[in-house]
Formats: structure tokens, C-alpha cells, sequence
């Protein structure tokens, strides 16, 4: 097809082995159409038997599409255009449904905002609402791996587009092999001399949320947009974020059906394992169904059963079964103190959990001193490669890991929503970070962790007390495991180490990066804040 600046856009078309009319199925990504996103959804030939002509379109400047290659800048005016286009192929009914997740998800919330009249209803999976937000920042800590590896990814593609074989290779070992010591270490000299107008060095000099995330961002653009939505998310994805504040908003406005579904994934592949844990049969993918579910009601007029169904399906770890609800983050927040002798770093069965029930040791608090020469390191949940859940008792047993456990449950607990974590802390420098790990202890000392967050805590920023979310859960504990929280400084790679000067992430040099102590209050009283300091976390008990 041909944009309204005469740019040719590539794309393969998949027709069902019949006679007759059919709704249209498109997905537009920036990898090379022939992957179709088949590393999570099934092939475009399987979508087309069920009745669709699938269109799998490569982005502008990418696969064997014209153009050049800037990251969405042209996704709204060129996915309105592949819109229209694509409902008025041959056998079209000239109804519109999107699919895709990632970037194939974004491409979805793009083109919606244009407003195209052929397009009656997306599937957006695993995306970012605001860019800054929910992808390349993390309560204000920059998501290093993720954004580097991607990057790196996205300029050797380019590379091999434009048959410079060095480049391809220099870059693409960069990706497998990522390093992070040169001066600046979120700064890679391999794809800063390769690519310099890789979006990656923007996102670097933009460590606040200014105007060019707000120009970025699909949430400028969709105020007023409003389609049914199929929602797809992953307990261990680095976008549950924006899958979530998608949904929350179009639930809140919406006249249409908006499902969520999020499952116990990571960002790919949507199988039943996660980690190092098995969550079972019934946890691999039922979304290439759901989805045809979804598009034969909402594009051929079916009734399909979606509507007299819940509009949200979690998968619930524990259990390892699918729970329905009405309504999101409807469980009351229930408070687990912390608690210690001051030796939470030191043993793992010092620092305490107590659930309702406020420390009763005076003045009680934790140090824990960050050495950047041996950062923790990041394991596993939904920011580092590899991603989800894995064994972590010796982590745990890190002096620089704080770990606060409850003790073993006597019944079942269950929790489904989002985990707040309000903890009093300060550090001997102008900036520190705080990463918090929730995760499950079994009678036999295994440590599994299910929800973590982290945030970048800058010069002057509030810390009585430090509050933050972590990833949102839906699990089920059993009865004699126990709670952990278990807290850090670091979380590399994952994250940047902290240099402790306040100097964003792509200003701070190796060198300059510094041991940080920080404390953490437990409990007891303060003449600076005049009130107990009870540090604690909030846990959404069904």
C-alpha cells in the first residue's frame, strides 16, 4: 500500500480457503512480517482459517516497507492509512480488527487514535500506556537492560537493512553480550558510534517526564477514543504497568466491553513455565482463542458468550487456575509491619513481618551499606533477562539485602491487586535507589519471588515515608509457607547503579560511583518527623 506521502508499505495478506467475505485481522511490527509475532500468538494461517483475511504489515522503514525508521513517529497517520487500506481489500467486509503485542501492541493504540472508521475494535497485549512511565523508566529509575538490549536489537536490524555487515555484527554482539563499563556506563560506545540517532540516547537525555514523552506517549493521544478492548497482560512482563493503566482508564469512560486477561507470563513466550517454576497446563495461552472469540463478536456479529462472562480472567499462582472477576483491585490493602533487632541483613529469620500489629521495639532500625564494586544483582520478576520467578535463599543472604519474613500462614492467603510498599529510609548521599522483592517461603527454606518493584530516589525527594507500587499479583500462598520482603540498593542490571550524586542516568560516570548506607526504620519514635515511623506494606487480602 501506499501512505498519503507515497511511502510503500509491505504486507502479506492470508485468505481463508473459501468463498464469501471477511472481516479484516492486521497487525503492524517492525521486525520482519514474516515473524507475525508467532513467538506468542499462532501463525497468521491458523487466524486466517478461522474466517479472516490476516494482514501482516512491516512498519515504515522496516522489513521490506519504504521509509525511514523513527520510533512512532509515524505510527498514528501511517496506521490510519493501513486501516483503510486494508478494509477495502478484495473480499473485505471492511470491518477492522487489531492484533499484536510489544510494538505490535502500541502500533494498535497509534492507529485508534487516529480515528479510522473501518476499525471497530483491538487486542492491545503487553504495552505502554506512557511511554515514560510504564517502559523506559521505573518510578523514576531507568530500565537499562530492557531499553539497551532493545535498542541495540532495533539498530542492528537497521544495520543489515542497509547491508553494512560490520555494523550488524558489532551490534548484534553488543546485544548478546551486554557490557556496561565504559565511562558513562548506560551509555554503550558500540551503538553510540554505530547508531547515533538511535531513540535510546533520547531517552537517556530525557531522565524527567517532559514534553517529549507527553508527544510519545499514546496516552496524549487517546482522551477521546473509545473501542472495545481485549486487554492482554503477564504477572512477570516489564509492561504489566501500562497494560494496566490502559485498562483502568478505558473501564473507567468506556461504552464498551473492555476484558483483561492477564496470565502468570513473562513478556514472551506465554507458556506454563516462568522461571524457574511450572505453573502448569492451565497456564499456557488461551489467547489466540479468546482472541477469535473476541473478533468474530465484535467484527462478525456473533454471540460468542463474551458478554454474560466476567470482563476479567487472572491466572492466580498457587493455585495455577484461572480466577474471574468483575472489578480490578477491589480487595482491602492490609498492613504487614516491619520489624528487626537491627540484624535484618545479617540473618534471614531476624527481620520480621507482623500482619495488623505494630513492632513493638523502640527505636528500631536496619543498615545496609551498597558497594557498587558488587551491586546485587538482578534475578529474575519482570525487569531482568532472564525473567520471572526464581529460587533466591542465597540471594537472600546477602548482608546487603534486608529480608523481612512473616510466619508460616495457618490458613491459605490469597492476593489479588496491587502491593504498596511505605517504608521509612534515608541515605548517607543525595540519591540512592530501593529495589523491594516480595516472595514466597516454603517450610523447607526455598525463597521464590512473585512481585518486585524500584524506584530512583532523587536529591530532596520524600522519604517519611518512601512509597511506591510494586508489580501488581494475583497468587495464592499456601498454608505454612510465609511472606518475604526482602529490600536492596541495587538491582543490576536490571537497573543503573546508583552513584549516590543525584546525576541522571546517562550523566553518571563509572567513576564516580559511590558506597551508599542506607537506613531503614522499623518502628519507634523520631524528633525530626515527631510521630512513629512505622515502615510497612500493604498487601490487597481477598
Amino acid at each position: 500500500m501506499w501512505t498519503r506521502d507515497r511511502v510503500r508499505l509491505d504486507a502479506d495478506v492470508y485468505r481463508p480457503a473459501a468463498e464469501g467475505e471477511f472481516p479484516i485481522l492486521l497487525m503492524r511490527q517492525p521486525y520482519g512480517r514474516a515473524i507475525a509475532s508467532t513467538v506468542v500468538y499462532a501463525h497468521p494461517t491458523w487466524y486466517a482459517a478461522q474466517g479472516y483475511i490476516v494482514v501482516i504489515q512491516d512498519v515504515r522503514g522496516r522489513g521490506t516497507s519504504e521509509g525511514e525508521f523513527k520510533l512512532f513517529a509515524h505510527e498514528i497517520e501511517d496506521g490510519y492509512d493501513s486501516v483503510q487500506w486494508a478494509a477495502n481489500l478484495t473480499g473485505s467486509t471492511g470491518a477492522v480488527g487489531m492484533y499484536g503485542f510489544s510494538y505490535q501492541g502500541m502500533t494498535q493504540l497509534y492507529a485508534a487514535a487516529a480515528k479510522p472508521t473501518a476499525l471497530r475494535t483491538i487486542c492491545p497485549a503487553m504495552l505502554a500506556y506512557d511511554v515514560y512511565h510504564d517502559w523506559a523508566y521505573e518510578n523514576g529509575a531507568f530500565c537499562l537492560q530492557a531499553n539497551l538490549s532493545w535498542a541495540l536489537q532495533l539498530s542492528a536490524e537497521t544495520a543489515r537493512l542497509k547491508g553494512d555487515e560490520a555494523a550488524f555484527c558489532a551490534l548484534t554482539m553488543a546485544a548478546k553480550t551486554l557490557t556496561f563499563n565504559e565511562t558513562i556506563p548506560t551509555r554503550s560506545r558500540v551503538l553510540s558510534e554505530l547508531d547515533p540517532t538511535s531513540f535510546y540516547h533520547e531517552w537517556l537525555a530525557h531522565p524527567q517526564p517532559d514534553a517529549y514523552w507527553e508527544n510519545l506517549s499514546p496516552k496524549t493521544y487517546l482522551h477521546d477514543v473509545d473501542l472495545p478492548m481485549l486487554h492482554i497482560g503477564g504477572w512477570f512482563d516489564t509492561f504489566l504497568r501500562g497494560t494496566f493503566n490502559l485498562y483502568q482508564e478505558m473501564a473507567s469512560r468506556s461504552r464498551y466491553r473492555q476484558q483483561l486477561i492477564v496470565g502468570a507470563w513473562a513478556h514472551l513466550p506465554w507458556g506454563r513455565r516462568v522461571g524457574a517454576i511450572d505453573f502448569g497446563v492451565e497456564a499456557t495461552t488461551p489467547c489466540d482463542r479468546l482472541q477469535i472469540r473476541w473478533f468474530d463478536h465484535f467484527l462478525k456479529g456473533k454471540d460468542t458468550g463474551l458478554l454474560t462472562e466476567p470482563p476479567i480472567q487472572l491466572f492466580e499462582m498457587g493455585t495455577n487456575q484461572w480466577r474471574s472477576l468483575n472489578s480490578w483491585n477491589s480487595a482491602e490493602s492490609t498492613a504487614f509491619y516491619l520489624s528487626s533487632t537491627g540484624l535484618a541483613g545479617m540473618d534471614d529469620q531476624n527481620g520480621r513481618l507482623i500482619q495488623n500489629s505494630k513492632p513493638q521495639t523502640p527505636n528500631s532500625f536496619d543498615v545496609l551499606v551498597h558497594d557498587p564494586w558488587r551491586p546485587v544483582p538482578a534475578q529474575g520478576s519482570h525487569a531482568a533477562f532472564p525473567t520471572g520467578s526464581f529460587e533466591r535463599s542465597a540471594l537472600d543472604c546477602r548482608t546487603d539485602i534486608l529480608t523481612y519474613t512473616s510466619g508460616p500462614l495457618i490458613e491459605q492467603l490469597h492476593l489479588i491487586g496491587e502491593v504498596i510498599l511505605k517504608v521509612y529510609c534515608a541515605a548517607d548521599t543525595p540519591s540512592f535507589d530501593l529495589c523491594a522483592v516480595l516472595s514466597t517461603v516454603s517450610p523447607n527454606g526455598e525463597v521464590y519471588n512473585f512481585a518486585q518493584g524500584y524506584i530512583h530516589v532523587q536529591p530532596g525527594q520524600k522519604t517519611d515515608p518512601l512509597t511506591f507500587a510494586l508489580q501488581p499479583t494475583c497468587i495464592c500462598i499456601q498454608k505454612s509457607h510465609a511472606i518475604r520482603l526482602s529490600l536492596s540498593a541495587a538491582c543490576f542490571p536490571a537497573y543503573p547503579v546508583n552513584a549516590g550524586t543525584g546525576a541522571s542516568a546517562g550523566e553518571t560516570r563509572l567513576i564516580d560511583q559511590k558506597v551508599i548506607t542506607v537506613t531503614v526504620m522499623c518502628g519507634g519514635g523520631s524528633a525530626e518527623l515527631g510521630e512513629n515511623y512505622l515502615s510497612h506494606i500493604l498487601l490487597p487480602i481477598i
